[in-house]
This record gives C-alpha cells, sequence and structure tokens, in this order.
C-alpha cells in the first residue's frame, strides 16, 4: 500500500544534466557527481553511474532493514555488512535491471542469518519498491 504524501517524512531531491553522460546533483550539494557510461556499455567509466547509485542506497537501505528485524528478535548484527550488485541488461522491453543482496553477518548461525536476511527483505523500502518489477536474490 502506497504512503500518502502526508505521512512523508523526508524526501531527497536529485537533479540530473544529460542523462547518463552527465552530471547528478541533490538540492542539498551533498552530493554532486560525473556520470558516464561504464566502459562495458561503450563509455568513458571516468564517472559513477545511475547503478553504482541505486546499489549504494539498496545496501544502505538494506543494511538498515536488517538492523531493525535484528533487534525485534534480540540479535546481534554489529559487524555485519550488506553488499549490493545491481546489473544493467536487455530484456523483451529494452533494458531491465537485476540485484543480488549478499549479507555477511559475523557470530550469527548461518539458519538465523538467511532468515534475518529475508526478514529484511521483506520491509526494506527499497526492496518493498522493487518487488514483482525486478529480479532480486538474496544471499
Amino acid at each position: 500500500m502506497p504512503i500518502q504524501q502526508s505521512d512523508v517524512l523526508y524526501t531527497a531531491v536529485a537533479t540530473a544534466e544529460n542523462g547518463r553522460d552527465g552530471r547528478v546533483a541533490t538540492d542539498d550539494g551533498r552530493l554532486d557527481v560525473v556520470v558516464n557510461p561504464p566502459k562495458e556499455m561503450g563509455g568513458s567509466g571516468s564517472g559513477t553511474n545511475p547503478e553504482q547509485l541505486f546499489a549504494a542506497g539498496y545496501a544502505a537501505c538494506f543494511q538498515g532493514a536488517l538492523g531493525v528485524v535484528a533487534r525485534q528478535v534480540g540479535a546481534d548484527v554489529s559487524g555485519s555488512t550488506v553488499t549490493a550488485r545491481v546489473g544493467l541488461g536487455k530484456n523483451d522491453e529494452g533494458f531491465g535491471l537485476v540485484v543480488e543482496i549478499s549479507a555477511v553477518i559475523p557470530g550469527v548461525d548461518r539458519a538465523v542469518a538467511r532468515d534475518l536476511v529475508a526478514k529484511a527483505h521483506e520491509v526494506c523500502p527499497y526492496s518493498r519498491a522493487t518487488r514483482g518489477n525486478i529480479g532480486v536474490t538474496l544471499a
């Protein structure tokens, strides 16, 4: 169920110039980066790209969700890391994304870690936003 505009707690604003071969910046100036297509797609690869930015946001959000679900069950996920790998490729509709989320949770039983990752995937706003739209695998 979508949230209502009146329920929004924070809004990030970013503006792009020249699409995948230009610049993107936030209105507060905290992010201001050159974007270029990666070499694998015929670009210079000298800047970042939208997939890297999406991977960074998804990894950070998922890590936060992991912490939330861990606290709910009394698990300690300190020292854990979450890595998001975002792939861009061609599909029947043009281009599409695939994502792999992997978590390393030291000191937590493997079965418990898998359960925590699955629960984090249910509550992470990025996971919820992409569910049914792109393939996401968990590791």
